[in-house]
């Protein structure tokens, strides 16, 4: 066998031994779990600091949104350990749950994509939205020990597309339901092997060509990535720091330096930790050092 196909065939292995890690682990049931809308996905569970504050003062909140690729059979119960491991930090955590893409969505059918269609529009976005602008009422009454003033928006993979997303509301087109008309009261963002540039990881093919079915298909994709993509929803105002697996396999290291790349230009300085000899995974796998980094990365925002 080829060196190049050795070198391939042992990164597959690490990438596949570290997915199992992640999913290894039991799913945490939340502390409390709160509804921001009448679907049944359009839920938060919250998950109460395990640690008292020195002086009972209020913690920062960290709120989560899930990857996997906008696809239905991805939901928030895969980073419920991910949410306890921070809440064993010491932080309040909102863990977002959002409607997702089934296999026979009508307005993408024939659209020629094999499988689950990811995402849904305007559903998928909607809900992003509205749990965002229903956090702090929520917060109040699920997590008194929480400071909504020190939030911290975090996501893995295409949550990280989200989270960025979230961030970046009032940058978006004047014609856009979601936009808001100031910034969005975050300490910072932290975007965890995000699918941050879509033109990017379009090209890549990332998560099967998950980009263009969360925009509807293949004619809808021009028209509405102005309202989606993170990389064109530039500067945001608001501190942000990509991590970075520099192995992963899944969302590519070129997919974040795109988007860094991106905000430069647009004169914003955005934070890029890349972690030597990591994949995808261990960004939210309490078992790998990588997430110990993710929990520092959220810390020194958050504080």
């Amino acid at each position: 066998m080829p060196d190049d196909a050795v070198g391939r065939a042992a990164a597959e292995a690490r990438a596949a031994a570290e997915e199992e890690s992640a999913f290894s682990h039991p799913v945490v049931d939340p502390d409390v779990t709160l509804a921001y809308g009448d679907d049944p996905d359009q839920v938060i569970d919250f998950y109460a600091p395990r640690e008292t504050a020195p002086g009972g003062r209020l913690v920062p909140l960290v709120v989560v949104l899930h990857g996997g690729a906008w696809r239905a059979r991805y939901d928030r119960r895969h980073v419920t350990p991910f949410a306890d491991f921070l809440a064993r930090r010491g932080f309040a955590v909102a863990n977002v749950e959002y409607r997702r893409g089934g296999a026979a969505l009508p307005a993408q059918r024939g659209a020629g994509e094999a499988g689950p269609v990811a995402g849904r529009w305007p559903e998928t976005f909607d809900d992003v939205a509205a749990a965002m602008d229903a956090l702090p009422a929520l917060v109040r009454e699920a997590l008194p020990q929480a400071d909504p003033r020190r939030m911290v928006v975090t996501g893995h993979s295409a949550g990280g597309h989200l989270a960025l997303w979230a961030a970046a509301r009032h940058v978006l087109p004047a014609d856009a339901v979601w936009r808001t008309d100031r910034p969005a009261p975050l300490r910072g963002v932290v975007a965890l092997a995000p699918i941050a540039d879509f033109t990017v990881a379009d090209k890549l093919d990332v998560c099967g060509g998950a980009c263009r079915q969360l925009l509807g298909g293949e004619e809808a994709f021009t028209e509405r990535v102005p309202y989606a993509d993170p990389a064109l929803l530039l500067p945001t105002g608001i501190a942000t720091t990509l991590v970075q697996g520099r192995a992963d396999l899944v969302v590519p290291q070129a997919v974040a330096e795109a988007y860094a790349d991106a905000a430069a230009k647009a004169g914003e300085v955005v934070g890029l930790t890349l972690l030597e000899e990591a994949g995808h995974f261990p960004l939210i796998d309490p078992a790998a050092d990588a997430c110990a980094v993710v929990a520092e990365e959220i810390a020194q925002l958050a504080w």
